[in-house]
């Protein structure tokens, strides 16, 4: 059991840190280009909707959850090009959230007017631990065995066995 609890100070930076969106740092790269770019653009795309009135947030979701859809299926692709088994659990985590955000919709279409909010201040808090764990073992990895994200291309496809692996970002989940 963790028995730790945050200091006054941390938790008004953690909360300021909701109210203000996420901070696109050096702490969010994860040593992909590519990968960095993309999620520079969900940051992006999750502060714009944490500062957009609740009433105007819906078309902003929309485009946000599409941009979610295409920026997981493109880490999916890497891994499953470079030696990620289809069911791996980083994949796993994606369709959770995905799962999540497609019931937010529903949710919000039905009245609940507060869940995209509640939804981006979840995000923010999720997003900083998935990038520097799960993304940052897939750029690893991509590094390691000479892929390209750019041109979607591994340099020699002898370094990798199919479907060999079924971690989060690396050879195992921790």
């Amino acid at each position: 059991m963790n028995t730790t609890s945050a200091t006054p100070t941390q938790a008004a930076d953690s909360a300021a840190t909701l109210a203000n969106g996420l901070q696109w740092t050096p702490s969010l790269h994860t040593g992909d280009g590519r990968m960095d770019d993309t999620h520079e653009e969900f940051v992006t795309m999750l502060n714009t909707l944490l500062t957009t009135p609740m009433r105007d947030q819906l078309p902003l979701y929309r485009e946000f959850l599409a941009h979610t859809v295409e920026h997981f299926a493109q880490e999916e692709r890497w891994m499953l090009a470079t030696g990620f088994s289809a069911d791996n659990c980083h994949a796993s985590h994606h369709n959770t959230i995905l799962d999540t955000m497609r019931a937010v919709e529903e949710h919000y279409l039905k009245g609940d007017n507060e869940i995209i909010q509640r939804l981006a201040e979840a995000l923010v808090e999720w997003f900083p631990q998935h990038a520097a764990s799960m993304d940052a073992g897939l750029a690893l990895h991509l590094k390691d065995v000479g892929f390209d994200s750019v041109t979607e291309t591994l340099a020699d496809p002898e370094r990798v066995r199919p479907a060999s692996m079924s971690g989060c970002g690396s050879v195992t989940c921790s």
